[in-house]
């Protein structure tokens, strides 16, 4: 632990949310842990974000002192402005930060307490999902080994977002992974690659990351070119990966995998998208009903698209997005 200088750096790219900005800095700042650095790149961000991150650095003096803001001449994105952290980052772990959420003051002492005494070169926890005013608590499963996390997470089971992970940087280091610059949707898949590489992992049930959710009540999102362009570079990249290290071990898990990332294009009411689902990996179609670990529902929806049966799909989508999501929930 001594050879380090910090115990965890933070890393948080900024790039117009200056509407959130000041709340997500406050919880950074408010930490209980001692010995952390905070990287904050500003990739060029064209709003007030900047101004109003160091209002409240000013706030506090000693963590200011341990803070960093660097800078990208243009916008490159989420994964280049991770990967400028990663470069700076002085820390024993790495801990992301999304500048538009917020997190719970004992986090990261927590976290990393939990590392130390299981020696685990991942730590990840629960989370909540924030809806406006709402919030749901998100339950991470557990798993005793670095390979049963991977087939949980390549199965569905688990969610492989960076933010509620606390990772060691030699992971990154020693195995030559970063994030992939340039092609944001998906970005996150670069989790699955640090798990196939971990040795020790460990789970603490404690929910410490609220992730906003920007457009509430909406369980679709839009999809450009750019976006699934990116989206099958990162897929392909993940699964080039895991053939690397395991072989055909885990083609099954694979093909479940490729079934999650194509699942979004499903939660909608729009039939060209469920006609974009049909042509995305075909070959993983014929795995709907083996993999045992997503809900029932979620596979019969997948087995119905799969059938072409594009009326139950869009009659399930209105049923859970006006009746279950906005009435009984309250997400509007």
């Amino acid at each position: 632990m001594d050879d380090f200088k910090y115990n965890v750096s933070v890393i948080v790219p900024i790039y117009n949310v200056e509407k959130f900005i000041a709340r997500c800095v406050k919880s950074l700042m408010e930490q209980s842990l001692d010995r952390v650095e905070y990287i904050f790149i500003d990739d060029a961000t064209p709003d007030n974000s900047i101004i109003l991150l160091k209002e409240v650095l000013s706030h506090y003096p000693q963590r200011s002192l341990h803070c960093r803001i660097l800078e990208h001449e243009k916008n490159k994105g989420l994964p280049a402005a991770r990967n400028t952290g990663l470069n700076a980052a002085k820390g024993q772990y790495i801990f992301h930060c999304d500048s538009d959420d917020f997190v719970e003051h004992d986090m990261l002492k927590l976290m990393y307490e939990k590392a130390l005494n299981t020696q685990a070169d991942i730590v990840w926890s629960d989370w909540y999902l924030s809806y406006g005013t709402k919030e749901r608590y998100m339950y991470q499963p557990e798993y005793k080994s670095a390979y049963l996390a991977l087939k949980g997470i390549l199965a569905g089971e688990m969610k492989y977002n960076v933010w509620n992970k606390l990772i060691k940087r030699t992971l990154y280091v020693e195995n030559n992974i970063q994030f992939p610059s340039g092609h944001g949707m998906g970005e996150d898949m670069t989790v699955i690659k640090l798990f196939a590489c971990a040795n020790n992992v460990s789970c603490l049930h404690e929910a410490f990351y609220h992730y906003v959710k920007m457009n509430e009540g909406a369980m679709t999102m839009a999809w450009c070119e750019k976006h699934l362009s990116d989206l099958k570079y990162n897929v392909n990249e993940t699964e080039c990966y895991i053939k690397s290290k395991y072989k055909n071990e885990l083609d099954d898990y694979l093909s479940y995998f490729k079934l999650c990332v194509k699942l979004p294009f499903l939660i909608s009411t729009d039939f060209s998208m469920y006609k974009l689902w049909g042509k995305w990996y075909n070959e993983a179609n014929g795995f709907i009903l083996k993999n045992k670990t997503v809900c029932v529902r979620t596979r019969i929806l997948q087995w119905m698209a799969w059938k072409k049966q594009y009326w139950f799909v869009w009659l399930y989508n209105v049923i859970i997005q006006k009746f279950v999501y906005r009435i009984i929930l309250g997400y509007r």
